[in-house]
């Protein structure tokens, strides 16, 4: 199972990875795709800072809306709670909505796809692909 980060979402939207398109043609189909609740709150702000909010944002939910979404629970938090201590522990501290989103991956098992894989590179034990390389 695959849950998509952001930047894969915004790379699908605007059509500017062919690689991450190819890839996401071969794997959507086969129900492995996820979203969480993280990501959407991320496309929903991009959409409305646009000069086409109304458009983006039809966009972005005509994209979505085939895929579940997770969202963030109390278990995800228990996740969260680990990462955070583990990273503050190594002092290589992350965002907190890439935390958010590295715990709803680990929670459900999914591979996160990123092109951020410096950042969520440094969790142990969170399996990551980069479509984009």
């Amino acid at each position: 199972m695959y849950l998509l980060d952001t930047n894969v979402w915004v790379a699908l939207l605007r059509k500017t990875s062919q690689k991450v398109a190819t890839r996401f043609q071969t794997i959507a189909p086969t129900g492995s795709v996820r979203t969480c609740s993280i990501v959407v709150a991320e496309l929903r702000y991009g959409a409305i800072r646009s000069a086409k909010a109304t458009a983006n944002r039809a966009a972005i939910d005509a994209l979505l809306r085939p895929f579940p979404q997770f969202s963030f629970d109390d278990a995800t938090a228990d996740h969260f709670a680990d990462i955070k201590r583990q990273l503050e522990t190594l002092g290589t501290p992350i965002g907190p909505y890439d935390l958010q989103i590295a715990a709803i991956a680990q929670q459900h098992g999914c591979t996160l796809v990123t092109h951020n894989t410096t950042e969520f590179g440094r969790i142990t034990g969170l399996a990551i692909e980069d479509w984009e390389s």
